[in-house]
């Protein structure tokens, strides 16, 4: 039997009422959230956390420091731009302050109004979140000024390590293994160009701040090297305000593993282990895991404490993540880059290491040792975290924009967690990130913990706009990955796998096409019944027919199979006899088929040939069905009726925008004779820049927007008339 342990319970002392059982600290739901050496945090003397702290950021980090700051009794407020007034974040918050519009330049990144705000809200501390001031040294030297504590690094720390070139220097100094590459401060192109040879394409260019994949570019040949090098300069000065660079050796089979970091005021610095993060689509990080595949002991302890020696060599203090890239043969690795904040993957070191993260920052700021010692800290178990992005895989990984028409997650559990920011009905913008949410599980294991994660992506449902979360299941699934064999080019290796086209089953075309006839018949029945006769057969039978029986066709189109037609004859026992073309391929009929369609649960129950199947079913906007089966989401397009098709055909050689966006650089002018794959336009969204190439070699005939506009999804760019 267990000792139990009560702590003081205090407001101003701890903030929290919990017990401490076998060294975890337990809170009042008897859920762990953090791992405590009983005779070192009994034997000092604690000074109370904040009463109250600004939130910098938005979306589903704000929510997740504002769900550890109510549970330690902080207030928290919430700052809002004019496109987030009715956020989730801000909904959660204790008290919220506009601070300007939509463009984060205006309102996140407004460093006067968000401290403001912290004056006007009597706030003690900002916490900054990831990304927009996170990282701003400026920022966090101004609070210091300004008596508000920042909750993260030291601003000497934020700047040496947010400097990939400094960094660099300071970890040579320090022992740590980095990347052959030229870190100086001549930025000269023509130079830039010379040690890019000298180092041996490919070669990566990265911006020397910031990170998330803003500002990187990897260059495989020397003759696309200067317009990489102009546009991860322009990115990173968008992103971060300073564009230089820095040029690296691209390591061919490099895996991406980082280690998270935590210090305190009074000098103690402890690392909680690894995650790996190697399966990326555009530099960013799409599933992490901890601890990384396949690594040895002695490997795992070497990266813990070339990463505690990262963080002392410049007094670090509070959470930092150092980034290391590791060859995947060898297992050397070489520090990359040192985030000094949060990560958006802490919560797969938070499951394993049964730690929260957010409560170790609000003590460290607050003046207090760290809760655990290096000794005390272990790995427990296996967690993944996938992101779910709004964009389309199909697409280049395009980032999507609309509203959550309908948003459905797996159930939370002690090992299913989901972090967001977002309810159904609210928007995603072309503003901010695309992330939706993190979803994050746990398992004993890593194979147990891969089928939490299959179970619960499978059951993750959003219609509205595109997202990845099909994408995910493909790559979960995939052989490589559930043998750890992980790598920065998982993607790209296994591309032809992971986007190859599935058949849609015929079971699922029968379930939307019932789930069409039937709410129509429910409608129907509900609008006509009439209340003094409701037996009546004239309004209660609508598709009853004398001497025959009624036959209805339903058309579909499916992006990769093309027309599909779906004859439904009714039976007078309620049944359907259902015949399905689809494409150049023989009738498929299918007998006697009964369902059955529940409005409130939009559910749709199939018996088809003695085989019994239920689905969701999501009528998007009257033109395409969704439906999820447990297994996978498939949308079936309602062709527009020939009678309303008066859209004009495209212009011959005309290149469209994939999305919402911001005209940032156009390379051509009328008149210009241009060859394949050249550059036309620059394209500024959620943050991102995208290259749009000339899909033919011909003559730009007209160019139909300036750099600075805004121009919506599906719009005319560049008119080119293909020369004979």
């Amino acid at each position: 039997m267990s000792t139990r342990y009560l702590l003081y319970t205090h407001t101003k002392a701890n903030n929290f009422t919990s017990f401490i059982r076998n060294n975890i600290i337990y809170n009042v739901h008897n859920v762990p959230f953090t791992v405590y050496n009983r005779r070192f945090f009994s034997s000092i003397e604690r000074k109370p956390l904040f009463d109250k702290i600004l939130i910098a950021n938005r979306g589903e980090i704000a929510c997740r420091v504002m769900r550890t700051a109510k549970k330690l009794g902080v207030k928290t407020v919430a700052v809002y731009s004019e496109a987030d007034r009715n956020a989730l974040h801000v909904k959660m918050a204790y008290e919220a302050y506009l601070i300007g519009p939509a463009p984060s330049a205006e309102s996140y990144l407004n460093i006067n109004k968000i401290i403001s705000a912290a004056k006007m809200s009597n706030s003690q501390a900002i916490h900054p979140g990831y990304g927009f001031l996170s990282e701003n040294p400026n920022f966090a030297e101004l609070l210091t000024k300004e008596n508000i504590t920042f909750i993260g690094p030291p601003a000497s720390a934020i700047m040496s390590m947010g400097s990939k070139s400094e960094s660099k220097d300071i970890m040579i100094a320090a022992d740590v293994p980095v990347v052959p590459g030229y870190h100086g401060i001549n930025q000269d192109p023509q130079f830039l160009k010379q040690k890019a040879s000298e180092i041996g394409y490919p070669v990566l260019i990265k911006a020397i701040k910031g990170g998330g994949g803003k500002g990187m570019r990897i260059v495989n040949d020397p003759s696309e090297f200067d317009i990489q090098l102009e546009s991860s300069k322009r990115e990173a000065m968008k992103s971060f305000g300073d564009d230089q660079v820095l040029i690296e050796k691209y390591l061919l089979t490099p895996r991406h593993v980082e280690v998270q970091v935590f210090a305190d005021m009074q000098g103690n610095v402890v690392h909680l282990f690894e995650r790996d993060c190697s399966v990326q689509r555009r530099h960013q990080k799409i599933l992490e895991e901890a601890p990384a595949p396949g690594l040895s002991d002695e490997i795992r302890m070497e990266l813990g404490a070339k990463a505690v020696a990262a963080a002392k060599a410049v007094n670090y203090v509070g959470a930092g993540t150092v980034e290391f890239i590791m060859d995947n043969v060898d297992k050397k690795f070489y520090f990359m880059e040192m985030n000094t904040r949060l990560q958006v993957e802490h919560p797969v070191t938070e499951m394993v290491t049964s730690t929260d993260l957010v409560q170790w920052q609000l003590e460290v700021a607050s003046g207090n040792p760290l809760p655990a010692t290096q000794k005390d800290l272990r790995l427990e178990g296996h967690a993944f975290e996938a992101r779910i992005y709004a964009e389309n895989p199909a697409n280049n990984f395009l980032p999507d924009t609309g509203p959550l028409l309908h948003l459905r997650t797996p159930s939370p559990s002690p090992n299913v967690r989901i972090e967001t920011g977002f309810e159904q009905g609210d928007e995603i913008n072309v503003h901010y990130d695309p992330m939706i949410a993190k979803l994050v599980v746990k398992g004993q294991n890593r194979t147990e913990a891969l089928g939490i994660l299959k179970r619960a992506l499978n059951g993750y449902e959003v219609v509205g706009l595109n997202t990845n979360i099909e994408f995910l299941k493909s790559v979960v699934s995939h052989d490589a990955f559930i043998a750890g064999e992980v790598e920065t080019g998982f993607i790209a290796k296994h591309n032809e796998e992971l986007f190859r086209s599935k058949e849609t089953p015929p079971h699922v075309i029968i379930q939307a096409s019932l789930s069409l006839i039937l709410s129509e018949l429910q409608n129907i029945t509900n609008e006509n019944i009439s209340p003094f006769d409701p037996f009546s057969p004239w309004t209660s039978l609508p598709f009853s027919r004398l001497n025959t029986n009624h036959v209805q066709t339903i058309r579909f189109y499916d992006d990769k199979e093309g027309d599909i037609n779906v004859k439904m004859r009714f039976n007078n026992d309620n049944s359907f006899d259902i015949t399905i073309v689809r494409g150049g391929l023989n009738p498929i009929v299918f007998k006697s088929v009964l369902g059955s369609w529940n409005e409130a649960e939009q559910q749709i129950i199939a018996e088809i040939e003695n085989h019994r199947v239920k689905s969701h079913v999501i009528l998007e906007k009257n033109s395409k069905v969704v439906i999820f089966d447990n297994v996978s989401k498939r949308v079936l397009k309602i062709p527009e009726p020939s009678y309303l098709q008066s859209k004009l055909a495209d212009v011959a050689g005309s290149i469209k925008t994939p999305m919402p966006c911001k005209i940032s650089q156009v390379f051509v002018k009328p008149g210009q004779i241009v060859e394949k794959g050249a550059p036309l336009v620059v394209l500024e969204a959620m943050k991102m820049e995208h290259l749009i190439k000339s899909p033919t070699t011909g003559k730009v005939e007209k160019i139909f927007y300036n750099v600075g506009d805004f121009v919506e999804e599906n719009k005319n760019l560049v008119n080119i008339v293909v020369e004979n």
